[in-house]
């Protein structure tokens, strides 16, 4: 969880030994998920055309499953359509009575 360290240690609210206690009770799948999306907005995906985007998550999504060995087939399929829709543009709603 890189980025809950940053603000944790930045916003002095804990000390780091919080931090490691917190980060040591992560699992598997929250680690590759947080990867995953620490690496979407580090290599510009979200910017990135659809076919480089399935690209780019066929290969990430390897090395995921490389480097995360004890997470199953179903886990990484789940995080594969988070990291999806991580990349996909906000649709906000109109108010009710607004014509388009």
């Amino acid at each position: 969880m890189p980025c809950a360290a940053r603000l944790d240690l930045a916003d002095g609210c804990r000390d780091s030994s919080s931090f490691e206690a917190l980060a040591a009770t992560a699992t598997s799948f929250d680690q590759a998920r947080d990867e995953l999306f620490s690496h979407i907005l580090r290599c510009g995906v979200i910017d990135a055309l659809p076919e480089h985007q399935k690209e780019w998550f066929d290969d990430t999504m390897q090395y995921l499953a490389e480097r995360y060995s004890d997470l199953n087939e179903e886990q990484l399929t789940d995080i594969r359509v988070l990291g999806d829709r991580f990349c996909k543009p906000v649709v906000r709603r109109q108010p009710a009575g607004t014509v388009s």
